[in-house]
């Protein structure tokens, strides 16, 4: 989930029969939707750049690809999250990596142009709109890439100890994270599947009070010893709905790498960790299977066009 850009508005809606859209190449861009499981998708073409499109779920902007260029990451949130990619390991290393929420596979697209020859698993839980991102924006077939059709959960408990170097989450069902994806349990399982010196890194949303992100922080802190958290600044503040990119691990973390890659990115952002980010917290108690929720819903004014 991100908030909508200005390139991604504007157009009409094609219908989905096939006809039209982004599989016809550079000489059809039209917007293409089609019903899916989880309601409309939607293709969008970016009018700054030739092959990108911006994917929207019921209007909510959910992911943007660059077919050309799949090392561009348009959105705040993935650039964070890609920066947890390339600090997990040195470049160019491959890497076994799980993906939980695929959208437009943008991020698993990243790894394989960053890091070759990289093992990927994506779990999505929407086959239908699995089938609408094969189709419409295909995944190079050089990239070891292979997409699961469950829900995220399920498909990471049938992961082997130890796969992962890395296991990135950015699941999203009606633009909140489903509550069986916020817990302990959870997280204990996605540590299970993480290699002793795998990482951990989450897209999460959240506005004012924080309390669901200040929730998450602790509950991520009571299975992983690592953490960091990278936020705009207003979001840190309490004074817009917005998305934080939490990273987590056993073992110490790139923090002054990643802390200065977020700050110098073009949506500058902050990152906290060890006591600052306890502290950020407040107290919040960790959240069990028992007591878990889904993450708030975020105001219709975070999808309206600047």
């Amino acid at each position: 989930m991100a908030r909508r850009r200005a390139s991604a508005g504007g157009g009409n809606k094609a219908g989905g029969d096939g006809r039209k859209g982004p599989r016809g190449g550079r000489g059809e861009r039209e917007p293409f939707s089609a019903p899916v499981d989880s309601g409309l998708a939607e293709l969008l073409p970016d009018p700054e750049r030739p092959d990108g499109w911006t994917l929207l779920l019921d209007g909510a902007p959910q992911s943007h690809v660059d077919l050309g260029d799949p090392a561009h990451l348009s959105f705040a949130y993935q650039r964070r999250l890609g920066h947890v990619i390339d600090l997990a390991a040195p470049p160019l290393q491959p890497l076994n990596v799980l993906h939980l929420g695929g959208g437009a596979f943008t991020l698993a697209r990243y790894v394989a142009a960053t890091r070759p020859r990289s093992t990927q698993q994506i779990v999505e839980i929407d086959a239908a709109l699995v089938q609408v991102v094969r189709d419409r924006l295909p995944l190079d077939p050089r990239a070891r890439i292979r997409v699961r059709a469950t829900d995220a959960r399920e498909g990471l408990g049938k992961f082997p100890d130890g796969w992962a170097d890395l296991v990135v989450a950015d699941v999203f069902g009606g633009a909140r994270t489903p509550a069986h994806l916020t817990s302990a349990e959870f997280l204990t399982e996605v540590r299970r599947v993480l290699k002793p010196s795998g990482q951990y890194a989450a897209n999460l949303a959240d506005g004012p009070p924080l309390a669901h992100l200040r929730g998450q922080v602790a509950t991520a802190a009571a299975v992983f010893p690592e953490l960091a958290l990278a936020a705009d600044p207003v979001v840190w503040r309490g004074r817009r709905f917005g998305n934080a990119v939490l990273a987590a691990s056993a073992l110490p973390l790139a923090v002054a790498d990643l802390t200065r890659r977020v700050a110098s990115d073009p949506h500058p952002g902050r990152v906290e960790h060890g006591r600052a980010l306890i502290d950020f917290t407040g107290g919040a108690a960790v959240v069990t299977d028992a007591a878990a929720r889904p993450s708030p819903a975020p105001p219709p004014s975070v999808f309206e066009n600047p």
